[in-house]
């Protein structure tokens, strides 16, 4: 079953639309306003499907008249040539939602695509690989549905969920013990996770009783000298130029998560065609 999709699709469908459509589509009224058409949506590419319900409003919000019947659930495999949705209604519509419909499809699809990729390259462990903010202004959410849809885990969604201590808020607040104590006080029931460079800043932030502490760029035999260290004392993170064919082993250290700006902000876009019959 899907994740549950963010609350803000119609809004992001509405600003999407007004990006493209602005004043009106005048390519479309070259076309007869009663004439109608049918088409198809195929995939020329192998990958996971995402994006359903951003197709959907944009249909909705363009001419809801529409008529949309769909051959594919959220998550499920792409392939070449598969046919993924069948749709009937106003030739002017259907060509003013197409592009704005693909974006989200194409973008969605390569993001849970990369996703499910690898998770499976950890799928032997009991690590959560988690995404970041590195995103594509205004698609946060959307990407990280796609993230959820794809098999991995969000981290925070931004800058007001959770704390994320690093090197320089550490510097600026004074030290390790001051800046989680600070967080703590400020905001008790946020998370509170802190980045350390070296084994030295991690016993520090321990001792802080920070919630999950990031081994910023640890190799991989310090990452394993990291989880002996606390020995389950709080989650640990490890992040910083991780590649997949680090993943694996990385897992394999016992480290609680992975994030990975990789799996929204490394991806190609799945190929898709909209064809009228």
């Amino acid at each position: 079953m899907p994740p549950t999709v963010p609350s803000d699709i119609a809004k992001l469908v509405t600003f999407s639309l007004q990006e493209d459509v602005g004043t009106g589509d005048i390519t479309a009224e070259l076309i007869p306003i009663d004439k109608t058409i049918s088409a198809k949506l195929i995939s020329r590419d192998n990958g996971v499907f995402c994006g359903r319900p951003w197709a959907d409003e944009i249909f909705q919000q363009v001419d809801s008249s529409i008529t949309a019947n769909w051959y594919i659930e959220e998550g499920a495999k792409l392939s070449p040539d598969q046919t993924l949705l069948q749709i009937s209604g106003s030739a002017r519509s259907i060509l003013t939602a197409e592009r704005t419909v693909l974006n989200f499809l194409q973008t969605l699809s390569a993001v849970s695509t990369i996703s499910q990729h690898y998770a499976s390259l950890v799928r032997h462990t009991s690590v959560k690989l988690l995404d970041t903010r590195k995103t594509l202004p205004g698609l946060r959410s959307a990407q990280k549905y796609a993230v959820r849809v794809g098999g991995c885990f969000n981290h925070r969604l931004g800058l007001f969920d959770a704390f994320l201590i690093k090197e320089n808020h550490i510097a600026a607040c004074g030290g390790i013990a001051a800046a989680v104590a600070k967080a703590k006080a400020l905001y008790p029931n946020k998370a509170v996770e802190i980045e350390v460079q070296n084994l030295n800043e991690l016993e520090l932030a321990i001792s802080a009783e920070a919630d999950t502490v990031m081994l910023d760029n640890f190799e991989c035999n310090n990452i394993l000298k990291a989880v002996k260290l606390n020995g389950g004392r709080v989650k640990l993170e490890a992040s910083g130029g991780i590649e997949a064919d680090m993943l694996a082993s990385i897992a394999e250290t016992g480290v609680d998560y992975i994030s990975l700006g990789a799996l929204t902000k490394n991806c190609q876009a799945i190929d898709l065609s909209l064809l009228i019959e």
